[in-house]
């Protein structure tokens, strides 16, 4: 992806989703917009693209209904934020190892 930023418009259009599906993952806070402070309105940043990418092959390919979408975007963030919790607790852990065996190799 090269854009930084999309319109709603260039969503539409380039990724051949509906607005109102754009429109409800925003309400339900399932991707963020951001304002570039000018007339042109609502900026979605690149990294927001994917979710709205999956969303529409689950509701297309899968036959996932809205909530359902909704679920799966929610619980697959979870998820991510939990394996970065995880990684966290693990780098901690071999820090406290390396000092452990470093004193006893004193």
């Amino acid at each position: 992806m090269e854009k930084e930023f999309w319109t709603i418009g260039e969503i539409v259009e380039v990724f051949q989703v509906q607005e109102d599906l754009i429109h409800m993952m925003e309400r339900e806070q399932v991707i963020t917009f951001c304002s570039d402070g000018k007339e042109s309105g609502k900026l979605l940043p690149s990294s927001e693209i994917e979710k709205i990418q999956l969303a529409k092959t689950l509701i297309e390919d899968m036959d996932v209904n809205i909530p359902g979408v909704e679920v799966i975007l929610h619980m697959g963030q979870n998820m991510i934020e939990m394996r970065c919790q995880f990684d966290e607790i693990l780098k901690q852990l071999a820090e406290e190892f390396t000092k452990l065996l470093s004193k006893l190799e004193k």
